[in-house]
């Protein structure tokens, strides 16, 4: 099947029908491979997609997007709105009304206090949250009764869908992760690695960047769901692999994130063993600046920090020509095909909030080389490389280890040495790189390097809390267990207030404007390098039915209707 037909098909919204399910666990197991292995299981605490989707099978939050990227109650019965009375008229709190009889996969109940306590164990001072971001501008939660919840927020927030929506805010069980307060959290292996849940499935063994057993939840709240009654959750190996798994030997029933060349898929897809699907969201390949000095020669706690400042990529001349020699539709070509486009904007999608770059679309070598003479960036020794101040223009650029990412450093690398920056390049496991281990000194969030490239994207359609990513409070730092979603240090007091702003504005076209304000601001001044807008692309088995492929919300939100096809 042509890859332009799997998109088409996938925005129309094409999918299977649901089954009729007989009873819980009638269709045995279901495969699901990541080639880039989970390496938690608490959302809070990583900000790798691959952690955030398996989570996503375990625990839940109040609410999530459909495939359409529409707000649908999932621990509750409907979406807070003003029109119904759960939005109060002065935008300043939501009412989440939970619905009765949910119980946890241990038998005990779900309850307001466990959503309370989700709130303060992720903005707990001495804590470090991944998605701290989505708790922005609230005040307090309150919990009148067990079924009832209340954010109240610190003024009028006329989007108030960020704290508990979507799979990157689900709920934790205050009883399993009460003794995992503020520094705590990180040490707290068991309860990280086997959450308690409402999600359809639970944990029967964790092994970290390998493998996760899983078994149908006997406390799940629909008594014919789900399906399967075991899972096989196998991480590692590469995106190649993953993609045979499913399409040529029919050895696994899903595979994500099949990141490989269109040729790759298409002869893969003629195995007749399964299907690829494909959609656009708001998945952005990019190159993240690290505005902060990440040399090993400054102290451990020091390095890619506030306390040192970049040498040279806060330049205005030094990441605008790196940003012009490249060939964006080079690289759309030779990664992605049809499952690509050229990415200028950090919110490429939904298109309302996505900012124009005039020139974008065009490498020019010229160009940046003569930006950077008239910046003085010159080579005085002859060496081929420009310094500044006396620093050579030398970087390391880093990446999870992936076909495709590395194909791109190669151009990459060369297009920047035509403009006399060298560079080295690394590559690291993508269970390593995108783990949120505090320890380890190669995660993207600890960036130890002076350039790294990943894909990121945020939920639902509205991205008040993604953007938020950018604000000065939010880089990761040794105070924070190095979580925070401000990968580059980017920090701008005008950033801020513009992003302050969009918080307290409920005019669509408005809110839409800043948007498109803030994506711009981020890219102008040197917190990130957009590179290709990427579609989703994944695979199922064709025995695999009820699979509805969500660019909004995890790829794995509707885990509990998949069933087997007889």
């Amino acid at each position: 099947m042509k890859l332009k037909t799997l998109m088409l098909g996938a925005a129309a919204g094409i999918a299977l029908a649901p089954a009729a399910f007989a009873e819980r666990g009638s269709d045995g197991e279901v495969k699901i491979i990541y080639w880039q292995a989970p390496s938690i299981l608490n959302p809070f605490l990583s900000g790798g997609t691959k952690d955030v989707e398996s989570s996503s099978m375990i625990i839940e939050p109040l609410a999530r997007f459909n495939e359409k990227g529409e707000l649908v109650p999932w621990l509750v019965d409907e979406i807070p709105t003003v029109g119904n009375g759960g939005v109060s008229e002065d935008l300043t709190s939501i009412t989440w009304k939970i619905s009765e009889g949910l119980l946890w996969s241990d038998g005990t109940p779900f309850t307001s206090a466990d959503v309370k306590f989700t709130y303060e164990y992720c903005t707990h001072p001495e804590g470090g949250c991944a998605q701290l971001t989505k708790f922005n501008g609230v005040a307090s939660v309150d919990t009148p009764d067990d079924l009832t919840v209340v954010v109240n927020f610190e003024g009028p927030t006329p989007n108030p869908y960020g704290p508990f929506v979507g799979g990157e805010s689900p709920i934790i069980q205050a009883a399993q992760f009460a003794n995992c307060l503020g520094a705590a959290a990180s040490t707290c292996t068991e309860q990280n690695f086997n959450p308690i849940g409402t999600g359809p499935f639970t944990v029967t063994e964790f092994k970290p960047n390998d493998v996760i057993t899983m078994a149908a939840n006997p406390n799940y709240r629909d008594p014919a769901k789900p399906a399967f009654a075991t899972v096989t959750f196998k991480g590692g190996g590469d995106a190649t692999a993953a993609g045979r798994a499913v399409m040529e030997t029919g050895e696994f029933d899903y595979a994500w994130n099949l990141q490989l060349a269109p040729d790759v898929i298409a002869a893969m897809a003629e195995g007749g063993k399964g299907t690829p699907i494909a959609g656009f969201g708001p998945l952005l390949e990019r190159i993240m600046m690290n505005q902060t000095n990440p040399s090993p020669d400054l102290p451990e706690g020091e390095r890619s920090t506030a306390m040192h400042p970049h040498p040279f990529l806060k330049e205005p001349a030094v990441y605008k020509a790196m940003s012009m020699a490249i060939d964006r539709p080079l690289l759309v070509e030779v990664g992605y095909g049809q499952a690509g486009k050229v990415g200028c904007s950090w919110v490429p999608a939904p298109e309302a909030f996505a900012s124009t770059f005039e020139g974008c679309e065009v490498q020019d070598i010229d160009g940046a080389n003569a930006l950077l003479d008239e910046a003085g960036f010159l080579d005085t020794d002859g060496d081929g490389v420009r310094e500044v101040n006396g620093v050579p223009m030398s970087i390391l650029y880093q990446t999870s280890t992936n076909a495709v990412r590395q194909d791109f450093q190669a151009l990459i690398k060369e297009w920047w040495s035509l403009i006399g920056i060298e560079t080295e390049l690394r590559n690291i496991d993508a269970s390593v790189f995108f783990g949120g281990d505090p320890g380890s000194p190669d995660t993207f969030q600890k960036f130890y390097a002076d350039v790294e490239m990943y894909a990121n994207t945020f939920n639902g359609t509205d991205p008040q809390s993604y953007l938020g990513n950018g604000l000065c409070d939010k880089a990761p730092r040794p105070e924070t267990q190095w979580q925070g979603e401000n990968i580059s240090r980017f920090c701008m007091p005008e950033f801020d207030a513009l992003h302050a702003e969009l918080t307290k504005t409920a005019d669509m076209a408005e809110r839409q404007r800043i948007g498109r304000e803030l994506s711009a601001m981020m890219v102008d001044n040197g917190g990130m390098i957009p590179l290709v807008h990427r579609g989703r692309l994944s695979a199922h088995a064709n025995s695999l039915g009820g699979v509805v492929l969500n660019v909004w919300d995890s790829e794995l939100w509707n885990v509990a209707d998949w069933y087997r096809i007889d």
